[in-house]
């Protein structure tokens, strides 16, 4: 159970008022942080409040149980209380949608929440649905008299997966004890208002697999932990299956951080942009919850509409894409899995793709069947493949050798006592990294190896562009790839930053792990945001989605056709199809169109 339960009767505004002095100063303090303005703006607008915000005579009546007491782990030291609505039609025996409004009863009752979703519900407008209504978390001090740290902004501010952990790891967990929610992402929605609104909405993008309908009211979409980035993220990332509701008026702040009415504006153009469900009510008034509780019923019937139908992705986004690769329809789609460490992909002549599991000492091959079999046994841990000429397999073995498989699976050791870590062929001979020096060599298929370039750091992955003027690299630890000339007798020079990578957040690397380039110059770098697909400037135009929560750890076109776009997560082989051609390092060089500057 809950610990102690209270009940309240969502027509007792007296009991909602003791509640509301019950609870600690602090608390209210710390929702009023951000979501208050001063009562002079406030009197500049008036909106009236809808019937169904009101008692309906004949409406079965929900309770409102609570507040219970939640800690987390998941922000450490943090207490906070939560409240569940429960409507007067819940039936244990059937999985029940949900709905989890951040800043506690005290946001939801500024809605009218409960009495709206009696009434809605009553009509059968939207689900039958519990509501959660929890609060941000404070961490009380140790020393008597002393503020706690008031962790609303750090929770809710804040971009990153964090937060939809802590919903799903342990609010929800808590919660399904007593009650029957339903795990479907279709029958769950996120609110908030201001910092809350953010949070709803960065809750469901990073977790959309968990929660698909969004409410943001007054949303704090600004630069106060990095939320001026959303709105480019939404463009550049492929569409996401969300619907979301936005709100917001010409009066909202302006202040250090950015303009929320522009903000909110510019969240709505990127969304369109993208193809997105999104819809919208903008109004005249300022940072509080007068519009948005007036609106409330509209809000909800649009975010409920067609239930139960579930919400989809847009096939792509709608707006001037320079770097269309999304298809119809194309998603990610397992190919192989149960192995023990998947890395090293690596495509054939033919278009047959390999890849390695490093911990097995196996490498496979996967064919346009989509079977996977072994190509190699006893092959050492493999940490990265490369085809060159006559469909040999090149690649680096046990961080020491470099050794070369033939077609039927041979294998023979063509360089010795060597450090290496990554591989990449040419027409006439491969670029390998030395992590000991550090330092990238080239060796010719029939000569010695010898030394390029010298780094200041070792390199996840180098692959060239595709007409072999340059080379790309990739570091693990960085926020950037690298860009080098290919110049005389193979040296690298010329270096500089040159692409920019979306990082995770709070993170000061992108984490990229390997890298793959099409036939029009676009170059596919594999991070822990997802791919990011960058154009021959070095600018991301699109990001493409993970096909798990695991990350990417190698990347590579294949397929006859190679528009087989392959990644390898851990265990898995994941690959989908895109509306472009991969080209092989080792094949003859091709020219892209001129980029647009």
């Amino acid at each position: 159970m809950h610990g102690h339960r209270r009940c309240i009767d969502t027509t007792n505004m007296k009991s909602f008022s003791c509640l509301i002095s019950s609870f600690s100063s602090l608390s209210i303090l710390a929702l009023g942080l951000i979501a208050n303005l001063p009562a002079a703006q406030n009197d500049e607008e008036t909106y009236e409040l809808p019937p169904e915000s009101s008692v309906q005579h004949g409406v079965p009546v929900g309770r409102v149980e609570g507040p219970f007491d939640l800690a987390s782990q998941v922000f450490p030291g943090t207490e906070r209380k939560y409240w569940i609505y429960i409507p007067a039609q819940y039936d244990a025996e059937k999985p029940t949608p949900v709905m989890i409004v951040q800043d506690g009863l005290n946001r939801a009752q500024d809605w009218r929440l409960p009495q709206v979703l009696d009434n809605l519900i009553h009509s059968e407008e939207v689900p039958v649905q519990i509501g959660i209504f929890v609060e941000p978390g404070v961490v009380p001090p140790f020393k008597e008299g002393a503020q706690p740290r008031f962790n609303r902004s750090f929770e809710y501010d804040s971009l990153g997966d964090r937060y939809a952990r802590f919903l799903l790891e342990e609010l929800i967990p808590v919660v399904a004890r007593n009650y029957n929610i339903s795990t479907d992402p279709n029958d769950r929605a996120l609110a908030g208002a201001s910092s809350g609104g953010i949070c709803a909405f960065n809750a469901a993008w990073e977790r959309p697999d968990q929660f698909r309908r969004i409410l943001s009211t007054i949303g704090t979409y600004v630069g106060l932990r990095g939320g001026n980035q959303v709105a480019s993220l939404v463009r550049k990332t492929e569409p996401k299956p969300l619907r979301i509701f936005l709100q917001d008026g010409s009066r909202d702040l302006d202040l250090y951080p950015g303009d929320w009415w522009i903000a909110n504006q510019d969240m709505l153009s990127a969304l369109e942009f993208a193809g997105y469900e999104v819809n919208h009510q903008w109004g005249t008034g300022g940072h509080n919850g007068q519009h948005a509780a007036a609106i409330m019923p509209q809000a909800l019937r649009w975010l409920w509409k067609d239930y139960p139908q579930p919400i989809k992705a847009a096939v792509k986004p709608v707006g001037e894409q320079r770097i269309d690769i999304l298809l119809p329809g194309s998603a990610w789609t397992q190919v192989s899995s149960g192995h023990e460490q998947v890395e090293a992909p690596a495509c054939s002549g033919t278009g047959e793709f390999f890849f390695s599991d490093s911990r097995a000492g196996r490498i496979f091959r996967v064919g346009d069947d989509g079977k996977t079999r072994i190509f190699a046994e006893e092959a050492g841990r493999i940490s990265s493949m490369s085809f060159g000429p006559k469909g040999n397999l090149y690649a680096c073995r046990d961080g020491k050798q470099i050794v070369r498989f033939s077609p039927s699976g041979e294998q023979l050791v063509v360089l010795d006592d060597i450090s290496c870590q990554s591989i990449v062929t040419m027409p006439d001979g491969f670029f390998f990294t030395d992590p000991a020096m550090p330092s990238i060599e080239f060796c010719p298929y029939d000569g010695n190896p010898q030394r390029v370039s010298l780094l200041t750091q070792n390199l996840a992955g180098l692959v060239p562009t595709a007409d072999h003027a340059f080379m790309h690299l990739v570091q693990l630890h960085s926020p950037f790839t690298s860009h080098a000339r290919l110049g005389e007798a193979h040296q690298l020079d010329y270096r500089q930053p040159f692409g920019f990578l979306h990082l995770p957040y709070g993170e000061l690397s992108a984490g990229a792990t390997g890298a793959t380039v099409d036939a029009n110059g676009n170059f596919y770098v594999a991070t822990k945001v997802g791919v990011q697909v960058m154009d021959q400037l070095g600018r991301v135009n699109v990001i493409l989605s993970k096909p798990s929560t695991m990350d990417i750890t190698g990347i590579s076109f294949g397929g006859s056709g190679r528009d087989l776009l392959y990644v390898t997560c851990r265990d898995t082989v994941y690959r989908r199809q895109l509306g472009t051609r991969g080209i092989g390092s080792f094949e003859t060089p091709v020219i892209p169109p001129k980029p647009r500057l």
